[in-house]
């Protein structure tokens, strides 16, 4: 009798498991704040993914197009009249100063990795990542230097741009990056080496403190890229010619 009696003691309690189980599936199943997301709603979330990536190269491609149109439009009248040559010199220096512009020339190219890990339980921990800090150390010692152009896994560095920490990556101009990065300087090769190289400066606190592995080349001719978000001014405006004489 006793065996009976557990036998059914222990189907009511895999009955009232099944049903709390059955509850929690449906509840998960019908909600939208957290829980599992279900998979047609994760393809979904792919498919417009795909079409924004498309519709950004697409419009990035008509963007090159106009811009060749108007440089060669450009040379054209620039070509035609000395008065307008002028100018035209003057906006692509103005172009390059403010990085809407490719750029190359020789510079230094710094290669900055995480320390090999020997514990597994350190594998998600990166230095450089969680001390982002560094790499606006870094950009800063370099335009010290002379740097005319800086990039940092080929996003151009600006006055606008934003190194913040953002989930498990840095975003650079809001573009997630993750580690080794290189960092590209335009400028003198061997001022520019010197001055993120020297006694207890950036490099060697990378190296000594963070156990970073960081390797610096100097190099006769690199390509920086241009920047390819939207500079927008929300606040600043121009002065006009009549509120600069008051």
């Amino acid at each position: 009798m006793k065996k009976y009696s557990g036998l059914i003691v222990l189907g009511i309690l895999a009955l009232f498991i099944g049903l709390i189980l059955s509850i929690q599936l449906r509840m998960t199943a019908g909600s939208d704040q957290g829980g599992l997301v279900p998979l047609a709603k994760v393809r979904g979330y792919e498919a417009e993914l795909k079409m924004v990536k498309d519709e950004k190269e697409s419009v990035i491609q008509e963007l090159m197009e106009l811009e060749a149109r108007l440089n060669s439009i450009e040379g054209e009248k620039a070509e035609e009249d000395e008065f307008i040559n002028g100018l035209v010199s003057d906006l692509e220096k103005y172009k390059m100063s403010s990085g809407v512009l490719d750029v190359k020339g020789p510079g230094v190219l710094i290669t900055i990795k995480d320390p090999i890990v020997t514990d597994e339980y350190e594998q998600d921990f990166s230095p450089i990542m969680y001390n982002y800090e560094l790499l606006l150390s870094l950009v800063n010692k370099l335009k010290e230097a002379g740097a005319e152009a800086v990039s940092i896994n080929e996003q151009r560095i600006m006055a606008t741009t934003e190194v913040s920490m953002a989930g498990s990556n840095v975003n650079i101009n809001g573009t997630p990056t993750a580690p080794p990065y290189y960092v590209k300087a335009i400028g003198n090769p061997e001022t520019l080496h010197d001055a993120v190289n020297i006694r207890s400066g950036i490099i060697e606190t990378m190296k000594m403190k963070y156990n970073l592995i960081v390797s610096t080349e100097r190099k006769q001719n690199m390509v920086i890229p241009r920047y390819t978000g939207t500079i927008k001014f929300k606040y600043a405006k121009p002065v006009a010619e009549d509120e600069k004489a008051e």
